[in-house]
C-alpha cells in the first residue's frame, strides 16, 4: 500500500532537509552541495514525482555525465533526503568502485613543488598566501578550518577545531608560530582570525583557491596540482612517512576510520616503482 503513494520531491522539503543538515553540524561546504545535486534531481523529475525506476534512470544518467565519485557523492545526497523523507525503499545503491592504489602523478603535489608554491607567494609580496600555504600544510587541516587560527592560538601554539561535530586538538609547529606573529605584529592583527580579507572577513575556499591558482606559472607548478585540500593530502604523506603511525594521523586529521586516512597516504604509482627498484632482486 505504501508503494503506491505518490511521493513528490519538493523545494520546501529540499529545503527542510538543508535545515536539518545545518542541525547536525554538517559542514557548509556540504550542506550546498547537497543543495545543489537535490535541485539537479528535481530539474530532472518529471513532476517531480519520485519513482524507483525514474531515480535509477537518473543514475544511469549521471553515470553517463560524471566520474563514478561524483555520481556517487550525488547518490550519497538523494539518499541522505530519502531517509529523511522516511521513503527508505526509495533508496539506490551506489557504484562500486574499486580502491586505487595509486594517485595520478599529474595530481601529486611534491614536498619541492609546495617549497616552490611558498618561495612564488613570497616572490609577489603575498605574505598572507605564503603563510596560508605553510598553515594548511604543517598542520593538515582543512581549508574551512583556517578560520580556527586565531591570534590566540599563536600564543599558545594550538587550536581546538570544530568540524562535522567533532573537535579536536591541533598544534602549530614553534616556526609557524614565530611567522605568524610577525605576520600579526606587522598587519596590526590583535583579535580573531589571523587570515581575514580587507574588509576583516575570514578567507573563505574562493579567496584562497583563487589566490594559489594565481602563483602556479610563477611557481611552475601544474594547475592541476594546486588546491588547498592538495596541502592536507602532502601533511597525510609526509607525517606518515616519517612516523609510520596512521591511528595517531586519523587522530590529527580528524577522520573516524583509518580507511579514510589510506586514502590521504596514497602515493604515485612512480613513487612505489622506485621502492620496486630498490629492492636489488635481479641477479644479473
Amino acid at each position: 500500500m505504501k508503494n503506491s503513494i505518490k511521493r513528490i520531491l519538493r523545494k520546501s522539503d529540499i529545503n527542510r532537509y538543508i535545515q536539518y543538515l545545518c542541525q547536525q553540524e554538517k559542514a557548509m561546504h556540504t550542506q550546498k552541495k547537497y543543495a545543489r545535486d537535490l535541485m539537479a534531481l528535481l530539474a530532472f523529475l518529471p513532476n517531480g514525482i519520485c519513482e524507483k525506476e525514474v531515480l535509477l534512470t537518473w543514475k544511469s544518467y549521471l553515470c553517463e555525465q560524471f566520474a563514478p565519485s561524483t555520481v556517487n557523492s550525488m547518490i550519497a545526497a538523494l539518499n541522505g533526503f530519502l531517509s529523511f523523507q522516511n521513503w527508505n525503499d526509495l533508496r539506490i545503491k551506489p557504484l562500486k568502485i574499486q580502491q586505487v592504489l595509486f594517485c595520478q602523478e599529474e595530481k601529486e603535489l611534491t614536498k619541492q613543488e609546495y617549497q616552490r608554491l611558498v618561495k612564488a607567494a613570497q616572490g609577489i609580496k603575498n605574505q598572507r598566501l605564503a603563510l596560508v600555504l605553510q598553515t594548511i600544510c604543517s598542520t593538515g587541516i582543512r581549508v574551512s578550518e583556517l578560520k580556527f587560527i586565531t591570534v590566540k592560538t599563536v600564543e599558545t601554539g594550538r587550536a581546538e577545531v570544530v568540524c562535522k561535530g567533532k573537535r579536536r586538538m591541533v598544534f602549530l609547529p614553534d616556526k609557524l608560530c614565530a611567522r605568524l606573529r610577525k605576520y600579526l605584529h606587522k598587519n596590526k592583527i590583535s583579535s580573531g582570525p589571523i587570515f581575514i580579507t580587507k574588509t576583516g572577513k575570514p578567507l573563505d575556499r574562493s579567496n584562497i583557491w583563487r589566490d594559489m591558482k594565481s602563483i602556479c606559472k610563477r611557481a611552475k607548478v601544474s594547475p592541476q596540482k594546486v588546491f588547498p585540500h592538495n596541502l592536507r593530502h602532502l601533511f597525510a604523506r609526509t607525517y606518515y612517512s616519517v612516523e609510520k603511525d596512521i591511528s595517531r594521523l586519523a587522530d590529527l586529521l580528524g577522520h573516524t576510520s583509518v580507511t579514510t586516512t589510506r586514502i590521504y597516504m596514497v602515493e604515485s604509482g612512480a613513487i612505489h616503482a622506485q621502492h620496486i627498484e630498490r629492492l636489488g632482486l635481479i641477479i644479473t
